[in-house]
């Protein structure tokens, strides 16, 4: 009887993306500004992307350095420079710092977050550890390039995923369309621009909700 007491008890445990030139402990800052009720019911797991900042961080007047970024792209977003060796390090974070049921991202963490399943049943990426089985994207879209997009989105995205859509954010069309191509999609929409916002009640209850399905089917 115990374990299965443990196993209801078990929060979801998430490797967090941050953004493009960010960090871990300034997407660790931004999420905290969640209710308390939130955070608890979940294992959040920082780290930094494996590229120091290759430029200007659009976030220098809010938050101190080191900035961080994923890995390199053109001004079209259709080609991307060290994107083999960016799979394999977030691998590698699984392997260390796991196992993890998924994964929570934010602009271009939240990017990548949402082609690892389709990335994964590939086989292109995340072959040792565990299949992710659900995600949180925040301001988050779709790769162009198609010698990524046919892996990463050949089918739906099937597992769970929460996202949050911001009113004024200039990703807000591709948002949605990363949420069309979800099989579940459970859907945010909140006022502001591309940022993590803060959560008034319904949209607490909305995640609550996300959260307490993913323990009950677990």
């Amino acid at each position: 009887m115990e374990s299965i007491r443990e196993k209801t008890l078990k929060k979801p445990r998430l490797l967090c993306l941050h953004g493009f030139r960010t960090s871990a402990e300034i997407l660790k800052k931004q999420i905290n500004k969640w209710p308390q009720s939130v955070l608890e019911k979940l294992d959040l797991v920082f780290v930094d992307a494996p590229f120091p900042s290759q430029g200007k961080s659009d976030v220098e007047a809010f938050f101190d350095p080191p900035y961080y970024e994923w890995f390199q792209f053109n001004k079209e977003f259709t080609e991307y420079t060290n994107f083999d060796e960016c799979l394999q390090y977030i691998e590698d974070c699984m392997i260390q710092h796991g196992p993890f049921d998924g994964l929570l991202g934010f602009s271009q963490g939240a990017i990548l977050s949402a082609a690892l399943p389709g990335l994964q049943e590939k086989g292109v990426a995340l072959k040792k550890v565990a299949k992710v089985k659900l995600l949180i994207i925040i301001g988050g879209a779709m790769f162009k390039s198609p010698s990524v997009a046919e892996k990463a989105y050949s089918s739906l995205i099937t597992c769970p995923s929460l996202h949050f859509i911001g009113e004024t954010d200039f990703l807000r069309q591709y948002s949605i369309e990363l949420s069309e191509s979800c099989v579940e999609p459970v859907v945010v929409h909140h006022p502001k621009g591309h940022t993590i916002p803060r959560l008034d009640d319904k949209s607490a209850e909305t995640v609550m909700n996300f959260i307490d399905k993913i323990e009950k089917d677990a």
